[in-house]
């Protein structure tokens, strides 16, 4: 019965261990998706007319949470607009490589409460709005990084494999004087 108990905890390991990568496969591809739609698109790239970023900014300035972000992102649309889709593109690469996970998962974090607070703050009932959603879904990535089929991961197995074993105190980051000296 012992070998059904560690294999079974082996898999559950396991699969805590790859719990998080179809969330952060899905934000990425979603993120680096919504950029690239922003970038590729001339008319969300103007500040007026059809479609563009500052035709969207004056339709949701009296209803959001935060007017005063909006009008003061109205000053000059096209940058926002840019910066926003940069952003998006930056957030959803380092979530699918794994690269500097929780940087890119509060920069889409971030990026997701700016468009809550102004963009998705008057759709009513609020979870019909999906800028919250990916706010809260961006949370586990902060708080766990991604342990798994990550660029972060890798580069944290090669720092552990050069640190030789005993140079340094635990938890210091300096090297231990008593393990090096003889006396």
């Amino acid at each position: 019965m012992q070998g059904v108990t560690t294999t079974s905890t082996g898999l559950r390991s396991r699969a805590a261990e790859y719990a998080l990568l179809p969330l952060r496969l899905f934000l990425g591809i979603t993120f680096v998706y919504a950029g690239l739609d922003k970038l590729t698109d001339a008319a969300f790239l103007s500040a007026s007319g059809d479609g563009s970023i500052g035709q969207q900014m004056e339709a949701v300035r009296d209803s959001a949470a935060l007017p005063a972000l909006v009008e003061l992102s109205s000053q000059s649309p096209v940058a926002l607009g840019m910066a926003m889709a940069l952003g998006e593109l930056a957030v959803g690469l380092g979530a699918l490589a794994g690269l500097l996970t929780r940087i890119a998962a509060l920069g889409g974090a971030l990026i997701s409460l700016s468009l809550w607070l102004t963009v998705s703050w008057q759709t009513t009932p609020y979870y019909y709005g999906n800028d919250l959603v990916y706010l809260v879904a961006w949370l586990p990535l902060i708080l766990a990084g991604a342990p798994a089929l990550s660029l972060d991961a890798l580069l944290h197995r090669r720092r552990r494999a050069r640190r030789p074993s005993g140079s340094r105190r635990a938890g210091s980051g300096r090297p231990n004087r008593a393990a090096a000296s003889p006396s």
